[in-house]
Parts: C-alpha cells; sequence; structure tokens
C-alpha cells in the first residue's frame, strides 16, 4: 500500500496536528504494535502507559490532549477512534471483483442480475430474484425465489438470503449468515399430542447499511416483516427471532438472542450473551450490560443488567452483596438465636 503524508490524513480528518506534516505513514496499527512509520491513537487515559512506550510515527489524541508525548507527532480529533476507522479504511480499500456472471453459478432464466452486479462461481440465484447494481454474490451464497439484493450489497460465502426477502442498500452479510428461515411457530394439539408447524409466511426486510455477523440467523416473520433498521451493526452468533423489530443505529453483541415479536428502538445496545423476552419493547437509547436477561420493557436510555435485569447501579449494588450473602445468612440466624434467648430470659 501507497505511503501517506501525514498532513493529508490530518486533513481527512479534520484533525489539528502538532508535529511534522511530512512524515509518509505507511500503515496504521495500535500502539503496541505500532513501527515508525505507522499511525496509531490513543482514545483512554488506561493506554497512558501503552502511548509513552510507543513507537509509532504519529498518534490521534482526543482535542486538548496535544502535549501528551513531544517528541511525537500528535494529531488532536473529537474522536480518536473514528478518526483512526476513517483513515485505516484508506490503507486498506475493500477490495470488489468485477462485475459479471461466473458461468458456474447457478441464476434462474426469470432472475434480474444487473449487469453491474457480480455473481460468482457456485452462488444460486432462484427465480424472479433481483440482485442490484454493485451487489456481489461470493461463492456458496443462496438467494431465494422473489428476494431483492440491493445496490453494493455485499454476501459472503454460504450466506442465505430465503425467498421474498429483502435487502435494501450496502448491506454486508458474513459467512453462514441467513436471512429469512423459518420462525420458531408451533402450536400444541393435545389430542395428537403433536406440535404443528405454523406456517411462517412473511419476511425478513434489511435496510440500508446493515451488516450482520457470521453464522448469525433473523427469522422471516410469520405475518408482516421482521424488520432490522438503517445502520444496525449486527456480530457474530446472534438470533432474531420472526417479527423482532430492530430500530435503526443499533448494536447487538455476539450470542444475543431476541425472542418473537419484540421491538428495539433506535441507538440501542445489547451487549454479549444478553437474551430479551418476546414481546418487550426496549426504549430509543437504552443500554443493555454483558449476559443479562431481559423480562420486562426497558426504558428510554435506561442502562440495566442482570438476569432478570434491574437498574444497573443496583446491579452493581448486588453483585458487591452477593458473595457476602451466606456469610450475612449467619449472622441473621445467630443474631435470631440471641433474640430467642434474650425473650426466654425477660419471660415471667
Amino acid at each position: 500500500m501507497a505511503a501517506r503524508p501525514l498532513a493529508e490524513l490530518v486533513a481527512h480528518v479534520g484533525g489539528r496536528l502538532r508535529g511534522d506534516g511530512s512524515l509518509l505513514i505507511h500503515g496504521v496499527e495500535g500502539l503496541a504494535e505500532a513501527g515508525p512509520s505507522d499511525l496509531s491513537f490513543y482514545a483512554s487515559h488506561r493506554y497512558r502507559e501503552a502511548l509513552a512506550a510507543t513507537r509509532a510515527a504519529a498518534v490521534l489524541v482526543p482535542l486538548g490532549e496535544e502535549d501528551l508525548r513531544p517528541d511525537l507527532s500528535l494529531v488532536a480529533v473529537p474522536s480518536p477512534h473514528l478518526a483512526y476507522a476513517r483513515i485505516s479504511a484508506l490503507f486498506h480499500p475493500v477490495a470488489r471483483p468485477p462485475p459479471g456472471v461466473s458461468p458456474k453459478a447457478n441464476v434462474h432464466p426469470t432472475a434480474r442480475i444487473h449487469p453491474g452486479a457480480c455473481v460468482l462461481a457456485f452462488a444460486t440465484v432462484e427465480a424472479e430474484a433481483e440482485v442490484a447494481e454493485g451487489a456481489v454474490l461470493h461463492p456458496g451464497v443462496y438467494v431465494g425465489a422473489g428476494a431483492r439484493i440491493g445496490r453494493d450489497c455485499t454476501l459472503h460465502p454460504q450466506v442465505t438470503v430465503a425467498e421474498r426477502c429483502v435487502l435494501g442498500e450496502r448491506v454486508v452479510l458474513h459467512p453462514s449468515a441467513v436471512v429469512g428461515a423459518d420462525g420458531f411457530g408451533f402450536a400444541f394439539d393435545a389430542e395428537a399430542r403433536a406440535h404443528i408447524k405454523v406456517p411462517q409466511a412473511g419476511i425478513v426486510r434489511i435496510e440500508d447499511d446493515v451488516e450482520v455477523g457470521a453464522c448469525s440467523c433473523i427469522d422471516r416473520a410469520t405475518t408482516g416483516e421482521t424488520v432490522i433498521g438503517r445502520g444496525t451493526k449486527i456480530d457474530n452468533l446472534v438470533q432474531v427471532a420472526h417479527n423482532v423489530r430492530v430500530g435503526p443505529l443499533s448494536i447487538l453483541c455476539a450470542q444475543v438472542g431476541i425472542s418473537g415479536s419484540s421491538e428495539l428502538g433506535t441507538g440501542v445496545v445489547l451487549a454479549g450473551q444478553v437474551g430479551v423476552s418476546g414481546h418487550l419493547t426496549v426504549g430509543d437509547g437504552a443500554r443493555v450490560q454483558a449476559q443479562s436477561g431481559l423480562a420486562q420493557d426497558v426504558a428510554p436510555g435506561a442502562t440495566v443488567a442482570g438476569s432478570p435485569a434491574v437498574d444497573h447501579w443496583t446491579w452493581l449494588r448486588l453483585s458487591v452483596a452477593l458473595p457476602r450473602l451466606m456469610e450475612l445468612m449467619r449472622e441473621v440466624r445467630g443474631l435470631r438465636s440471641r433474640l430467642e434467648a434474650l425473650e426466654k430470659e425477660t419471660k415471667p
């Protein structure tokens, strides 16, 4: 990759430079890994020792902290992490294969593939499906009948987009993600002693700029739509059940599971291994800490933790008390015994 002058990178992120703008930057690295031709970033006081030891040529720092390392070129920006991401994208552009349909792809005659799309070997596109300009379907991708793949989407190997499901623009589905598997719906027939499948007749609609991690599954609706809102990012191994609606710009971390018909607002964050019961509402901007279990609605802007989840600060106090629970129980039993003995002594 070509080196870039530091001054060019500073201009790209609108930063404020203290140091040598003529330095040639060859790449971006973390503080510990960076060498004399690399750019790094410092976003938290927790990494002050790493900043002191870094060999980087230049470091992105928060505004007002340009004097942390007088011997380094420092670039002050409002958000070092965000600036790092934008600069890193310059050094690591996404490679896109040339447009065209591989002769080894399986494309139904009624499918509509834009000439500017790329369908690689062993991908399958079924009847009446649409693949828009700039979309890339890697080997092993399956696009079901009547599905629609929007502009500049990237479907990595072994992705499934089932029949009639819809992807907006610039959606990225990582390997083995499944969009549109049947929702988990069964009615119990007591007389026959059998679980009878409820047809899952709806679809999944994924809006623009969504990214879905490897081996995640978004189930189609029983009726209507399961919806993933614009700009939402979903980690690996996440389960989104039928008729769930996830609002724009939300974050679902690894191993999150959301039960049917729950609704998440805008900018919700579910940390790793959060479980959400069915038919719940999680308000705009709510935060749910890792390994929490939601059994009731969460108010907008709230931060909750635990299982069942409670206010975050309440959970922290409970967590401090929990290791002492057995000791406290012994103390209570001892106090009860002493009280009973005193009561006996005072009886006439």
